[in-house]
């Protein structure tokens, strides 16, 4: 059996020949690298799983709101689907729902419902619902953006300044021999080398989390239209102005002192 040598992954000799030769500054400008990969990398790990739990039970509330026609009633049978951003959202609408049902009922043939200016605050609700989960996924993602702007910029100072440094003191010396240059340019380039290592799995993971994010928010837009559809269909007072008039009069004959608005009736609302 023939024993292959191993060599060390990215260098590491290299690595730490170039970090003991670096100057303060360059020393100074890794050590900010490396804090800064260490926030990346919690925010990667902590986005990846995230994301998964929201992908993951999305399906499994949409599956479940697909299989019933009564904008309530996953709300109603207590089902939870808490990892799922549009379930957030249907549980906000669903008690703002509800809540005008109970305090501002709207009777038409013996069923609750509610009025058309209610309904309005109905689909503000969901708007606010929709863009708080968007934010919320969003949250975190600018220190992605930075490590993947501002590392290889970061660790490109390091190294002009190592080298500015590398050069003064061979000038000083009045020694311009290979072996004098080598470990200051060596020292310097540590900076790019770690600025890059930080960057780049940065890159990687913003531009897959940022593509997974811009389709989980435009579901949510897209089940937001369509929850607010439901429960127009279902759920809101929907007369034509003959049945209004009818209604206006009948009161007017009952003695009470309430008349509908010009614009009420004028402005008839159909399914």
């Amino acid at each position: 059996m023939i024993s292959l040598p191993i060599t060390p992954m990215l260098a590491s000799g290299a690595l730490e020949f170039a970090f003991r030769n670096a100057t303060i500054e360059g020393k100074t400008t890794v050590g900010v690298l490396l804090v800064l990969s260490l926030f990346s990398w919690t925010i990667i790990l902590t986005k990846f799983r995230q994301l998964y739990i929201a992908r993951k039970w999305a399906k499994r509330f949409f599956l479940a709101y697909s299989a019933t026609r009564d904008p309530l009633d996953i709300k109603r049978k207590g089902e939870d689907f808490e990892g799922a951003p549009a379930y957030q959202l249907y549980t906000r609408g669903a008690d703002e729902l509800e809540y005008h049902l109970k305090n501002n009922p709207k009777t038409i043939n013996g069923e609750q419902r509610i009025s058309t200016a209610a309904f309005e605050a109905v689909k503000v609700t969901l708007e606010e619902a929709a863009a708080a989960e968007a934010m919320a996924l969003e949250k975190g993602m600018i220190v992605l953006s930075t490590a993947v702007a501002g590392g290889p910029f970061i660790g490109l100072l390091g190294t002009v300044w190592g080298v500015m440094e590398t050069f003064s003191g061979i000038a000083r010396a009045n020694s311009a021999s290979l072996t004098a240059m080598a470990p200051g340019v060596a020292g310097a380039l540590i900076a790019t080398v770690i600025g890059l290592l930080v960057a780049i799995p940065a890159m990687f993971a913003y531009n897959f989390m940022v593509t997974t994010i811009r389709a989980i928010t435009q579901e949510l837009d897209g089940f937001a239209t369509r929850y607010a559809t439901q429960i127009d269909h279902v759920y809101v007072e929907n007369r034509n102005l003959e049945e209004k008039i009818a209604d206006a009069f009948h009161r007017i004959e009952q003695g009470k002192t309430w008349v509908p608005a010009a614009a009420e009736l004028a402005s008839p609302q159909t399914s």
